[in-house]
Parts: C-alpha cells; structure tokens; sequence
C-alpha cells in the first residue's frame, strides 16, 4: 500500500537518493509532468488502484517531505513497446528517442529486480503541479 499523506496517495518518483531529488525537481521546475509505472510492480503487488484524473496526489521529496501536490490529467495503460515518444517527452528527463527511453526504464526496473518485455503494462500518468509546499 502506497503512504498517505493529509488523507492522499503519496507520490515518490524513482528511488530514494540523488534520482529522487534529481525527479522531484524536474517536476517543481515544471519540466516534468509525466511518470510510469509498471501495472504489476507498482499498483497489483501495492494493493493500489491505478490513478484517476482529478485525482491529487502528494509529491515527496528525498526524506518523505511534502514537496508539492499534484493533479493527474491523464492516464494510459499501454503495453511497453508502445510507450510514445509523446509520453518519453512528458517526463522531462531529456531521452534522445523513445528508444533511449525503453533502454532507460528496463536498466532502472531490473535493478530494482522487475524485468519488463514487450508486452508489459506501463501506467503512464501525465499530470500538473498544483501547490508547492
């Protein structure tokens, strides 16, 4: 089950330490207004609903600090090789190609010990920063 924070689902991005921070920031400059996850990995194995738009949520820092809160926009659920280079754009961490994107998310899931394929679903989640804290 994902933290809750003031009565909302807590939203960290990547892993704690410098990809967080790195993460976090890019979403309080406003270049990042997309993540993903995987279906399995990070909503099944939580006991969590994917997001729904409308939906806040509360976006932490690298020591579980309030950040800021965000609103989700969109959400798509599509298998991985589809993710668009549209999506890859969204999520402001600069990829070359949304080759370099795949490349990227299947290092970042296997080191977390979830190898991805092709056919895996990927919750990609656009979204706006409401509230800074």
């Amino acid at each position: 089950m994902w933290p809750r924070m003031d009565g909302l689902r807590v939203l960290e991005l990547g892993t704690p330490g410098r990809v967080r921070t790195l993460l976090t920031d890019l979403v309080l400059s406003g270049k990042k207004i997309a993540t993903a996850g995987v279906l399995t990995l990070d909503y099944e194995a939580e006991g969590e609903e994917v997001e729904r738009v409308g939906e806040r949520l509360v976006l932490v820092d690298d020591t579980g600090g309030r950040a800021g809160e965000v609103e989700i926009t969109r959400v798509e659920l599509t298998p991985f090789a589809s993710v668009t280079w549209e999506f890859a754009v969204a999520e402001g961490e600069g990829y070359q190609s949304v080759d370099d994107w795949r490349q990227t998310h299947r290092r970042y899931w296997a080191g977390v010990g979830h190898e991805v394929d092709d056919a895996t679903t990927i919750v990609c989640v656009w979204f706006r920063l409401g509230r800074r804290s």
